[in-house]
């Protein structure tokens, strides 16, 4: 039963997928038109007529790249293809941030996939900062409707002065808008994209409970279909140039009414954390929070600890392994 569930939900989003991607097609860019190695040496290696990356992790060194220029906002996305195996304490990051321009005060929008044990899936993790906020994570977490370790997959942020949303082959999974009460915390500064994978085993998997394990490496990371489709920016002047990101009707300019469907199934089945539920961490919720009742609920019973009275209760909703995963993909 739960492989027809699995089944069902990967052609759901598949024929999603599909429709959306003719709706947003944007032309990708060789690696050596948008981005230039960051660190890693050998373990960035170019393939595909240069349109494909390699990021390799071994006992030696992580390995990533970076974007040539500045951003103020746009469509930003990468096909990848992760690890497969053993991949606790490993991470891959495709993301902005201007942390290198702004050390006291940067701003950041993360797609970090998190590694796990052999048996495991591997899980996703978004995140926004804006001018330094880095004591408020805004974290959020979920499973995926494949196996993101068997061929490649979209991921893709939009960025705006208004919103940030995170879509997975195209199905949009997380809409960050800017609220008044955010005020600087929403990121406004120019920013570079990065993509890295490194070794997080201090905090990655369990809490640093399960580690790298080198036997595995290398470790490689597989990117390609690269867009970089925003407002360049002049690195001494500052100034934005957006004539080309603007023109373009393929780039989305929110969620549509059927994509929130969509959007809201998938939270629904496959989120598995959210910042604003985090009772542990917050006595009440950031003030940018929309509580959604049976999105509490379903995390309350997913995890009685951490979005309830922080009693644990041993009954059938506190099973995190199997049982949990099925709970999450089934209609």
């Amino acid at each position: 039963m739960e492989r027809v569930h699995m089944g069902l939900l990967f052609l759901f989003f598949s024929m999603f997928s599909v429709m959306a991607s003719c709706r947003n097609f944007l032309p990708s860019i060789p690696f050596d038109e948008g981005y230039t190695p960051l660190f890693g040496d050998n373990n960035l290696a170019i393939h595909r007529d240069g349109k494909t990356v390699h990021l390799s992790l071994d006992e030696r060194t992580g390995s990533g790249f970076v974007s040539h220029d500045l951003y103020l906002h746009g469509y930003f996305s990468a096909s990848i293809k992760l690890p497969a195996d053993y991949t606790a304490g490993v991470v891959v990051a495709f993301y902005m941030s201007n942390g290198d321009m702004f050390q006291k005060n940067h701003d950041e929008i993360d797609f970090e996939f998190l590694g796990n044990i052999r048996g495991k899936d591997w899980r996703i993790q978004t995140n926004v900062y804006g001018n330094g906020s880095t004591n408020i994570g805004r974290e959020e977490r979920y499973g995926l409707w494949f196996d993101p370790a068997e061929d490649f997959h979209q991921y893709s942020i939009l960025w705006t002065d208004s919103q940030i949303i995170f879509y997975v082959d195209n199905v949009p999974i997380r809409e960050v808008k800017r609220t008044e009460s955010m005020g600087g915390e929403f990121p406004s500064k120019p920013m570079t994209l990065y993509a890295t994978i490194w070794d997080a085993s201090d905090w990655a998997t369990n809490g640093g409970k399960y580690r790298v394990n080198y036997k595995y490496a290398p470790y490689v990371a597989e990117f390609s279909d690269l867009v970089l489709h925003g407002c360049a920016v002049d690195p001494i002047e500052h100034v934005a140039n957006c004539d080309n990101a603007s023109s373009s009707k393929a780039v989305p300019s929110g969620v549509t009414p059927v994509q929130r469907i969509k959007m809201d199934n998938f939270r629904k089945k496959l989120m598995t954390y959210s910042y604003c539920y985090d009772k542990i961490r917050y006595k009440a919720p950031p003030s940018e929070c929309v509580i959604n009742p049976r999105e509490a609920e379903r995390l309350r019973r997913y995890d009685p600890v951490t979005f309830g009275n922080g009693r644990r209760h041993h009954g059938k909703h506190n099973n995190h392994g199997r049982g949990s995963k099925t709970e999450a993909v089934s209609f």
